[in-house]
């Protein structure tokens, strides 16, 4: 048996935001029309090591796409400077369950999520939206602003980290991408500094409390909610989950994962009914989007194995037409 090893460097070669957007747009269509298997995934507590490990199989039926993702989600890793999101992603064959490839997670993890928030924000935020803010200065806020940025004209982007140090050094390099990215990206000194402007405000933390203030968001705000996946995690407040247009990846998914819509749920704030519509509806059009250029709107994904199967699926094409990756005999 074949199987392509593929890298990093090699998917950047092969996967634009754009079409990465676009991959998952359908992805999650698939997984709203019922033509997805995805079992709620597996997690599995380390806590000595205060990291978790999860376990994301997905078959997409009408693609005919098979395969899963072990990701770990260690957190302290900062502290070695090393990165807190480690993840492979194995292609299999849906034929014949051979498997197809092995390939770098981690950065693929942080693409497909960037990916989400840039297909919510293009269907969900106002068309105008000149000023972002970013809450988490790691590799998911630098996957969450190229995305936003292919999608909407962003012209000033306020970036907030608890560590003004990575929140530097994220301004130093992404003012370096060029292309759709601003120029103008600027420390924030506070949460309230970087929302007060803000039309959209990407959250990108693994915060076990809010990380900015309800007051501070402006009616017409869009919000990208993507770094909590589990029930004790909380990056929006209350007040927002409350009166905000909620949209999610899955509603299986999120109501058993997402601390931003079970906790406010226990406090009788929200129901399951609040949930106006997941984002695959909105792509198909069975479910409407926005209702009007005054609502704050928020997408809140835990993530999905549909995303890292579509996008990996991508990948291994485009690597066998290009000739890369390295094949081994196993």
């Amino acid at each position: 048996m074949n199987l392509r090893i593929i890298s990093k460097d090699e998917i950047c070669r092969v996967a634009s935001m754009a079409q990465t957007i676009e991959i998952v747009k359908q992805a999650f269509a698939q997984l709203s029309s019922g033509h997805a298997e995805v079992p709620v995934r597996t997690q599995l507590g380390v806590a000595p090591h205060n990291g978790v490990a999860l376990f994301m199989p997905a078959y997409l039926s009408k693609s005919d796409q098979l395969g899963i993702k072990v990701v770990a989600v260690f957190p302290n890793n900062v502290e070695q400077g090393i990165p807190t999101i480690n993840a492979l992603v194995v292609v299999v064959d849906a034929e014949t369950g051979q498997p197809s490839a092995v390939m770098d997670g981690t950065y693929l993890t942080a693409l497909r999520t960037g990916a989400a928030s840039g297909a919510a924000t293009d269907l969900l935020a106002c068309d105008a939206t000149p000023v972002a803010a970013i809450f988490g200065a790691g590799v998911q806020g630098r996957t969450q602003l190229e995305a936003i940025c292919e999608v909407r004209a962003i012209e000033k982007v306020w970036v907030f980290d608890i560590d003004e140090a990575s929140a530097g050094a994220y301004v130093d390099e992404m003012q370096m991408r060029g292309g759709r990215i601003p120029t103008d990206i600027v420390v924030a000194s506070s949460a309230s500094e970087a929302v007060q402007d803000a039309d959209i405000i990407c959250a990108t933390t693994t915060s076990r409390t809010p990380v900015f203030d309800a007051s501070d968001v402006r009616p017409g705000t869009h919000i990208n909610a993507v770094g909590g996946f589990t029930p004790d995690t909380q990056e929006i407040p209350d007040d927002i989950i409350h009166r905000a247009q909620l949209f999610v990846d899955s509603r299986e998914a999120c109501w058993a994962e997402a601390g931003d819509l079970i906790i406010p749920r226990a406090k009788g704030l929200i129901s399951e009914a609040d949930i106006r519509a997941e984002l695959g509806e909105v792509v198909s059009g069975t479910k409407q989007g926005r209702s009007d250029d005054h609502a704050i709107t928020l997408f809140k994904s835990v993530g999905n194995a549909v995303q890292d199967v579509a996008v990996a699926a991508m990948v291994l094409d485009a690597a066998r037409k290009l000739g890369l990756g390295t094949e081994v005999e196993v």
